[in-house]
């Protein structure tokens, strides 16, 4: 198969473990996971993986993948009820859960013999929608191939020797990005297992000691990192990217002087393009908000406001890169709605300069980018309106010093009923993942609306403010 070698894997390390699992204990690893599954796992079979942060996910992982199965990495914090929605909306034949079990089989056992193919689905990562119909962005073995054949193309591997990995492994820039681009190059990998304040306090001493030379993470890591945290005092931190979401030029320089260097690259990607399609780095000098370069091994237009497409000027950032998703999983329309002749529609608003460089200036998505975790308002609102207390819920974005963007809701309640936000959020606790639950409440008598009856977030969201927040 196309992941079945790995003939320059690297090794895995955790921050609260001594140890590392080198290449030849991997293979140990993902051979006995590929013997649990009785031949009856191939192509176009998808296993769900509800585990993660270990060298025991990797190798699960890569033994899904060494079968030619599809691989659905799932946050491991998802609920009992959202597990269960994704399960139904993909219909998986194993479930992959506790490392140290057997794998769990949903569907009668049988031998798999369907002919790989490059273009079969190799990984969908779901960025919403675990409450209803999930958004499971879909990657094929090509694509996946091609990210990390280009990711390694642009950074050297001598610096992809030592990787320290501080983000989830459920998502592609933690993923792609921070752990398959460094270990297939045959490059160490270490998980930073604590990610609270305390953890992050120690993160100077981290790199120090396993003198790491490569780490990528989210604004939101460098805004807590660097309140507690002292620089690592070695020199061996050679390139930094931060990415997943909007970077200031103040945040970007300040983690440049933290880190002792100049190569601290603002990065884009997203997950549909697995991962990274851009970058640029102070030591280029051009540090300004929004700047990320050009484009890695792709192509970029833009799509201006009278609908039509230019190398240069100011709209929608479009992409081409053979890093592109098959699309959304089991979501023709959807996927239609942003892939159109070969060109990725972001939903980005930026501007391309005549040199080929990009700046991003806005977002025309409704999603909520909470420290790069993607939430889709929609699906709150309809769980929220399943409360039978609730008449009628919006849930939009508020700017958020340490997350980039947290979640807040505004509701309608049934004639005649009180509630408070701590009751709604202990109720939403059982049915969706922490970190979708709003922390920011508002309580209306009528949610705005416009004059075709639609709902309008940004008027929602402003109407909210102005009346202020339920305590």
């Amino acid at each position: 198969m196309f992941f079945n070698d790995f003939p320059t894997l690297g090794r895995i390390g955790r921050t609260n473990s001594s140890g590392w699992t080198d290449a030849n204990k991997l293979r140990v690893m993902i051979n006995d996971r590929i013997a649990q599954f009785e031949e009856c796992v191939g192509p176009n079979d998808r296993v769900i993986i509800g585990h993660g942060g270990s060298a025991e996910f990797i190798a699960d992982l890569l033994a899904v993948w060494s079968v030619g199965a599809t691989a659905a990495c799932i946050n491991p914090a998802l609920t009992q009820n959202e597990i269960d929605t994704v399960k139904e909306f993909i219909e998986p034949i194993v479930g992959l859960f506790d490392p140290n079990e057997k794998p769990v089989f949903y569907t009668p056992k049988q031998k798999n013999i369907s002919p790989p193919k490059l273009d079969d689905p190799a990984l969908l990562l779901f960025t919403s929608g675990t409450t209803g119909n999930p958004k499971g962005v879909e990657h094929s073995f090509r694509s996946l191939s091609a990210r990390i054949c280009l990711n390694q193309s642009y950074i050297p591997n001598e610096i992809l020797q030592k990787t320290l990995c501080p983000l989830p492994t459920h998502f592609g820039h933690g993923l792609i990005g921070n752990i398959l681009t460094p270990l297939l190059a045959g490059g160490d990998v270490l998980l930073l297992d604590d990610k609270s304040p305390m953890g992050l306090a120690k993160v100077g001493d981290v790199i120090d000691e396993h003198q790491i030379k490569f780490l990528s993470s989210v604004p939101s890591f460098w805004k807590i990192l660097l309140k507690f945290s002292k620089p690592p005092s070695k020199g061996s931190l050679a390139r930094v990217h931060i990415g997943s979401a909007p970077l200031s030029r103040g945040l970007w320089e300040t983690v440049a002087k933290w880190s002792r260097t100049d190569q601290v690259f603002n990065m884009y990607g997203i997950t549909e393009t697995a991962n990274w399609i851009g970058g640029t780095s102070l030591h280029q000098g051009r540090n300004l908000d929004g700047r990320i370069g050009s484009v890695w091994g792709g192509a970029a237009m833009i799509l201006n406001s009278e609908g039509q497409l230019s190398r240069h000027g100011n709209g929608e950032i479009l992409i081409q890169s053979p890093s592109l998703m098959n699309g959304y999983y089991k979501q023709p329309d959807l996927t239609a709605d942003v892939l159109k002749n070969g060109w990725f529609h972001t939903g980005d608003i930026g501007v391309i300069e005549e040199d080929g460089e990009i700046r991003i200036t806005g977002r025309s998505k409704s999603e909520i980018n909470r420290a790069g975790m993607k939430i889709l308002p929609e699906e709150i609102d309809l769980l929220l309106e399943r409360h039978e207390k609730i008449n009628e819920a919006c849930v939009f974005g508020l700017s958020d010093p340490i997350s980039g963007e947290k979640v807040a809701a505004a509701c309608v309640l049934q004639e005649g009923v009180q509630i408070t936000p701590k009751e709604l959020a202990e109720w939403m606790k059982n049915l969706i993942r922490y970190e979708a639950i709003p922390e920011t409440w508002f309580f209306l008598e009528e949610i705005p609306k416009t004059d075709r009856g639609k709902i309008n977030r940004d008027i929602v969201r402003t109407k909210c403010l102005e009346l202020g927040e339920t305590v």
